[in-house]
């Protein structure tokens, strides 16, 4: 118990960079960065190292994922919010492109462009929760979806998450006063506090968005098993990740198993969201076939 006690210090990522390798720890605690106890072997390829190989074919899977569901997403051409919700898998797609270059090295940490590179990832991390909470508003019809004020509100605001998150980064690993990487103070109330409280305000919104405007509950299947992937993927990466990767001889580790479980977290937000704009796509195209019925009918009758 003392150990994870350690490894979860209040305002200090120094536990929790030895536990698991997130892609800002090379770049703060002190010159030369914290290094996990524990990490997935790396692979040569082609002539260039890569690490966490596991972790890189996840990520992969994780693009072709989303570029799958923004596809989908697309074609569903009546349903509430689908402008909306696209961009908040488009931003969970260039999130996973972000940290496939990072975390597998392709961007070297020596580089000079890793901490500009780093910053955006956590940068586009905090945005594309901001923007997950702001669709779900949408379903609270505060503004009609598809509109320019309910779009350009979530693009104005989820960039100035972005661009906030990024400078707090940048400022950070260059230290910039007040800003300073042995003590990344922003850094650590941005990653689980901001971040965290953007979570649970949305988990919360959509429960009460189902109980109270919807007539079908099962809906809140797709939110608790999303919750719970997400949870899960935390607490792997954050506790687990040390005897996993000892457990698998250092294959896997916390990073691969929590990048698994964001994924399947991902996937139940387009299934949730699908599941409450069913109704209306039905409705929409049974409207359209009865529409052409009655014009058959009315041009038999002449």
């Amino acid at each position: 118990m003392g150990g994870l006690t350690f490894r979860f210090q209040a305002f200090k990522f120094d536990g929790i960079c030895q536990t698991v390798a997130l892609t800002l720890c090379p770049l703060i605690g002190k010159y030369d960065g914290i290094e996990p106890l524990c990490y997935s072997r790396n692979v040569e390829c082609a002539g260039m190292l890569i690490f966490q190989p596991s972790t890189f074919m996840i990520d992969l899977i994780a693009i072709c994922m989303a570029g799958v569901m923004i596809y989908h997403v697309k074609t569903k051409y009546t349903a509430v919010g689908r402008k909306e919700i696209t961009m908040f898998f488009q931003l969970y797609l260039a999130n996973m492109l972000l940290e496939m270059l990072l975390v597998t090295s392709i961007i070297p940490t020596a580089s000079i462009l890793y901490p500009f590179f780093t910053s955006a990832h956590l940068g586009l991390g905090s945005a594309t929760l901001w923007c997950l909470l702001l669709n779900g508003f949408v379903g609270f019809q505060f503004a009609e979806d598809g509109t320019p004020i309910s779009l350009w509100s979530i693009r104005i605001s989820t960039f100035i998450v972005f661009f906030a998150v990024m400078f707090v980064g940048m400022a950070t690993f260059n230290n910039l006063a007040p800003f300073n990487y042995t003590t990344p103070i922003g850094l650590w109330i941005i990653y689980f506090i901001f971040n965290g409280a953007v979570f649970l305000i949305y988990v919360l919104s959509q429960i009460l968005l189902v109980v109270y405007t919807l007539d079908d509950r099962w809906p809140l299947g797709d939110i608790f098993f999303g919750a719970l992937f997400f949870l899960t993927g935390q607490v792997v990466m954050f506790v687990f990740s040390l005897p996993l990767c000892e457990q698998m001889k250092h294959y896997l580790d916390g990073i691969f198993f929590g990048t698994v479980f964001n994924l399947l977290g991902v996937m139940m937000v387009y299934k949730y969201w699908d599941s409450i704009t069913k109704e209306d796509l039905e409705f929409s195209i049974d409207s359209k076939y009865q529409d052409w019925q009655a014009l058959l009918l009315h041009e038999e009758e002449e």
